[in-house]
């Protein structure tokens, strides 16, 4: 009778080392995959759900504060009130073509100080504006460039915003238009921005695009303008899209809304 055949002792180690190398290299791709799944979910899903929830939270203390303040005038032109019979009429001070004064002190650091509209975006965009540009302000909503001129105020009011996570709220961004309307409301006023540039794309050490007159902008002299920036590509940070606008409308909060903004 024949025995039975029985492979060498070093074969079988072999073979138990191999099929343990593939059970371990198929466990560490298994637990690598439902890593970067829970990533994609964090990144996408989460961050939204957090930033959504922040920026309630902001517009919802900003506003408890407008109803809480003194009203105040707006920032933008107002109509110069005609001089009374008993008064000499004073001579009209000449238009401001320098950079923009200070006259009111800084918006509060990390804080919302108004509220952005952007029909193109959809009738129910709205985002609140937030005093600088750090990661956890635009965690927060839209961040207001530090330095840069005030809501309506004469120079460049400037506001960076995320493309995409954190609520995407630039997701949009490549579809502005000239003509497109970028309207924004503080405690006193509602302040309408006129889109007269197409999206142009350029690299994140261009700060000249915020500059007061920016200079690759349709801009050639002092003015009451508005640039927007997000990150291009859509997943990635490696240059900046940039928008420009002029401010071509403001009325108080009595007045109602703009033309063309939904109730």
């Amino acid at each position: 009778m024949r025995s039975r055949w029985t492979p060498p002792p070093r074969a079988v180690r072999r073979d138990v080392v191999l099929r343990l190398a593939v059970r371990t290299f198929s466990e560490v791709c298994l637990t690598a995959g439902t890593l970067i799944v829970l990533f994609v979910a964090y990144v996408l899903l989460w961050t939204g759900v957090k930033a959504d929830r922040a920026m309630d939270g902001e517009m919802a203390r900003m506003r408890d504060r407008w109803a809480a303040a003194p009203a105040a005038a707006p920032a933008g032109p107002a109509p110069t009130p005609a001089p009374t019979p008993a008064a000499p009429q004073q001579p009209t001070p000449p238009p401001q073509t320098g950079p923009p004064a200070q006259e009111r002190p800084g918006y509060p650091p990390g804080r919302a100080f108004a509220e952005m509209y952007v029909p193109r975006f959809g009738t129910d965009w709205n985002k609140p504006v937030l005093e600088g540009t750090a990661a956890e302000v635009l965690k927060k909503g839209l961040g207001h460039y530090e330095g840069t001129a005030r809501l309506g105020g004469t120079g460049n009011f400037s506001v960076a915003g995320h493309r995409r996570t954190y609520g995407d709220p630039f997701k949009d961004f490549p579809e502005l238009r000239p003509g497109d309307a970028v309207i924004l409301k503080d405690a006193t006023a509602w302040y309408t921005y006129t889109v007269r540039s197409e999206p142009l794309r350029t690299v994140p050490t261009d700060i000249g695009v915020v500059d007061p007159v920016p200079p690759r902008s349709p801009f050639t002299g002092p003015g009451r303008y508005l640039t927007l920036t997000t990150c291009d590509p859509e997943w990635g940070h490696s240059h900046r899209l940039v928008v420009w606008a002029e401010l071509t409308q403001t009325r108080t909060v009595a007045q109602g809304r703009p033309e063309g903004l939904p109730s």
